[in-house]
């Protein structure tokens, strides 16, 4: 599951075990009750958070496997998952994914829902498989991706190439803010960013209230998920367009 430490004004959110971090409903209902706990105890003075995993893997993505049972399963997986991007997005404080692992697909948008990525270039990618495993990307997916990446051409690498990108790519790209040779050496980074930020004494409500006036059009999309069947209260379906 995942464990929340303070350091100071620094909150570290890790992602614990061995496994491959995949996000099924309760790592995600984890990460949601850590972060509701954070809100709790940072109301009072300027923090960061920063975001890692332990293994090999920062997060390979949905638990599918566990989701394919019925058409049930992937929309509840849908909506928490968009549930904890909401509450990172509206988080009163800076956030920092500190990718030490392998990064795909749902596991790459949770990174990406991060203010900063900070990645180790001695192992992992950052990897968006939905067209190498026959799966279209969703709306919201898409609203992410272009909140965060400003280039068409890096859109058609990450997307339609399924282009697995290592933390050197990840800086040319402007996916990721910085490169590091080891996992230590990036937690390091992360914990001197994080450091740099909270010398600055924003005010987290006005922090999260430019962060969403910033991201609206990704806010505006995560009422719904296409892809399985969930058109929110006021959509219409059109076609279910994904093999979930």
């Amino acid at each position: 599951m995942c464990t929340l430490e303070k350091r100071g004004n620094i909150f570290l959110l890790t992602l614990t075990g061995t496994d491959e971090h995949r996000l099924h409903p309760n790592l995600i209902d984890s990460l949601a009750a850590a972060l509701r706990r954070l809100r709790s105890e940072s109301a009072s003075s300027s923090s960061v958070l920063i975001t890692t995993s332990q293994g090999k893997f920062f997060s390979n993505g949905y638990d599918l496997k566990w989701a394919l049972v019925d058409k049930v399963r992937p929309q509840l997986m849908s909506k928490k998952l968009r549930a904890l991007v909401y509450d990172l997005i509206t988080l009163p404080m800076p956030t920092i994914a500190a990718v030490t692992g392998h990064a795909s697909a749902a596991g790459l948008i949770f990174a990406l829902s991060h203010d900063y990525v900070l990645m180790r270039k001695d192992r992992g990618f950052l990897y968006m498989s939905e067209l190498d495993i026959g799966y279209k990307i969703p709306i919201w997916f898409s609203a992410l991706l272009k909140c965060k990446v400003g280039s068409p051409a890096v859109w058609r690498e990450v997307v339609l190439k399924s282009a697995k990108m290592t933390a050197e790519m990840g800086v040319e790209m402007g996916i990721v803010d910085s490169a590091h040779s080891g996992a230590e050496e990036t937690m390091e980074a992360a914990v001197r960013l994080g450091e740099e930020l909270v010398s600055r004494n924003w005010d987290g409500k006005v922090y999260a209230d430019c962060r969403k006036t910033l991201y609206v059009e990704l806010l505006n999309s995560l009422g719904s998920d296409e892809t399985v069947g969930d058109y929110g209260e006021e959509e219409k379906p059109i076609k279910t367009l994904s093999r979930l």
